[in-house]
């Protein structure tokens, strides 16, 4: 008999986490290795119900330096729930192999403190789940830096090409209409 009593909540458990898994937006799906560390970055259980950014980056980029507005904005909006992704990729062919110098670039270099990934695919059938998704909502990245701004529903509301500064006035609405967003 106690047997039974301990299967009753272990499956309503069971349950909820499966209901959780499905209520996640599709964009959300998965998970990322996270760049320092061999731990992985759960998309649904990091980001999920809150406004994001994506950036796809890579070091050897003349666009790195935006690193420093991204990390700015990123402090700027994060007490009022933004989140922010940064997914490095050689798809460019401007980012670094070893993951660690890519870290050097991101954390020594421009002093990032927001969520980033080990170096991945994010273009053509190669593209990561999160980027396929991206492209399906708004398009593809046409370079490094590419910018997304996602609701806390998990829907593309602006997508900004590698020109758009991170203090541009049309990127920082797309940011604030996200917070604002319901989930």
């Amino acid at each position: 008999m106690r047997a039974h009593w301990l299967t009753v909540p272990v499956l309503a458990l069971l349950a909820a986490t499966s209901s959780w898994a499905a209520d996640c937006p599709a964009l959300l799906q998965g998970s990322l290795p996270e760049l320092r560390g061999k731990g992985q970055v759960d998309l649904c259980q990091r980001f999920a119900g809150k406004p994001l950014v994506v950036v796809n980056t890579a070091s050897y980029c003349g666009f790195a330096p935006q690193f420093e507005g991204l990390e700015a904005t990123y402090k700027e909006y994060h007490e009022q729930g933004l989140e922010m992704l940064g997914v490095p990729s050689n798809d460019f062919k401007q980012e670094d192999a070893d993951s660690e110098k890519i870290a050097k670039v991101c954390y020594a270099n421009y002093g990032v403190t927001f969520t980033m990934t080990k170096a991945q695919s994010v273009r053509g059938k190669d593209a990561i789940p999160l980027f396929s998704e991206l492209a399906s909502q708004s398009n593809a990245p046409k370079w490094n830096f590419y910018k997304y701004v996602v609701d806390r529903k998990g829907k593309v509301i602006g997508s900004f090409s590698s020109l758009t500064k991170p203090d541009d006035p049309a990127f920082r609405t797309a940011i604030e209409k996200a917070i604002a967003s319901q989930p």
